[in-house]
């Protein structure tokens, strides 16, 4: 690494730490998520630019508030999900939802949030079953997070609070036993770890759908794993499964989510968007 690339990581380091103890000062509550936890849980280390902060939907505007009358550049990228602080090339995420509206920070990840130490700051790290929450939906084509979820099963399948878990997946249960299949594929050493009772109840409960589905037969989820890889389907008479009454988002949110999709690289999408179908 060059003696350039560490003075900046220095800098940015620096930056996140005072941000860090600039929401402790201002009692605005907040966990830190991303690359920082994943490392305090799994033990491996990545280096990014960025830090994920998660709060309640309520505190986000409070939080780029306190960030922008400090001096720094901020924006609401995403009404429903995510702010961002820009110091430099140095970013902080402010974090209260999912894209696809399913993962919304609520008193739970707080009730049940770690102590830990961030740069030498005392602060509080997301609970590991939100984290496998959200990261179980990322499936684009230019990211797919499945391995940071079979890496954090490999550590924590044995003590993790199931119930709660499989709670957060009340209605995408096909979700969660896909990722635990392949958790046992990837560690056939370690797929007795997972609970039995909660494999079968969860076979169970995919199985039931597959029969209910039949009512539904132009209905796509699809888009709550990727927002640009289903869109053809909708285009061709599906019905978005994020909209309410099926999700979480309303139209206006689903479209600005949408359509920013072909302004970032590797969706392979074109520059122009898809008209969404109403």
């Amino acid at each position: 690494m060059s003696v350039a690339r560490i003075e900046d990581r220095s800098m940015e380091q620096r930056f996140f730490a005072s941000a860090l103890q600039r929401l402790l000062d201002a009692r605005i509550p907040f966990l830190v998520g991303g690359a920082y936890a994943f490392e305090r849980y799994t033990g491996i280390e990545r280096h990014t630019r960025d830090l994920d902060l998660f709060v309640a939907p309520e505190d986000a505007p409070a939080v780029l508030r306190l960030f922008e009358n400090a001096g720094y550049a901020t924006e609401m990228i995403y009404p429903h999900w995510l702010g961002k602080i820009h110091d430099g090339e140095a970013v902080i995420d402010v974090i209260f939802s999912s894209g696809n509206g399913i993962a919304r920070v609520d008193e739970l990840w707080f009730r049940h949030a770690v102590s830990s130490e961030v740069l030498g700051v005392p602060i509080r790290l997301v609970p590991v079953e939100e984290i496998l929450w959200s990261k179980a939906f990322v499936m684009e084509r230019e990211r797919f997070d499945g391995a940071d979820v079979i890496h954090l099963l490999a550590v924590f399948a044995k003590k993790l609070d199931w119930p709660r878990l499989a709670e957060r997946f009340r209605y995408h249960p096909h979700v969660l036993y896909a990722h635990l299949l392949l958790f046992s594929y990837t560690y056939p050493g370690l797929a007795s770890h997972l609970p039995g009772r909660m494999m079968k109840a969860l076979h169970r409960a995919v199985e039931s759908d597959r029969v209910r589905g039949r009512k539904a037969p132009r209905l796509c989820r699809g888009t709550f794993l990727s927002r640009s890889q289903y869109l053809s389907d909708l285009s061709r008479g599906f019905e978005d499964a994020r909209l309410e009454p099926f999700g979480a988002m309303n139209k206006d949110e689903m479209a600005t989510w949408t359509e920013a999709a072909f302004r970032e690289p590797g969706t392979g999408l074109p520059g122009s968007p898809l008209k969404p179908s109403s």
